[in-house]
């Protein structure tokens, strides 16, 4: 299979010659073998894990995201992804930069749920004033 992890502005690996694929969703660990069929699925921040002839088996810490597999190709695309290091590395990782999201992302989540509030408070107002 031909592996390709995307980010939002760059690709961060490339492999070629990949005999299997493991990914973390939502709903448990999701393996990918050569002769899979073809399919989508949403990703869950944990490790991807994939094994090649010149490369082993190598594990990536990868944010949520999506895969797609359409024939010999899968693709990854997440917001972030960590390799290079140790497994309990990248677990850390994971918890700390995947699961728990910053000051600026919590406050903007607030503010768009106020908004998201009142505009449905303006809309309720205006269909009862007709």
């Amino acid at each position: 299979m031909n592996l390709k992890v995307l980010l939002p502005f760059r690709i961060f690996t490339e492999q070629t010659g990949v005999s299997r694929i493991v990914v973390e969703t939502r709903h448990g660990s999701y393996g990918f073998l050569p002769h899979r069929r073809d399919c989508v699925a949403a990703l869950a921040p944990g490790i991807l894990t994939y094994a090649s002839h010149s490369a082993g088996e190598v594990f990536v810490a990868v944010d949520e995201g999506v895969v797609v597999k359409l024939g010999e190709d899968v693709l990854v695309s997440v917001r972030r992804a960590h390799g290079g290091a140790g497994l309990a590395r990248l677990r850390d990782a994971v918890k700390q930069d995947f699961l728990t999201l910053d000051d600026r992302e919590q406050n903007t989540r607030a503010v768009l749920a106020k908004l998201d509030g009142a505009l449905i408070e303006q809309m309720v107002a205006f269909q009862h004033d007709r």
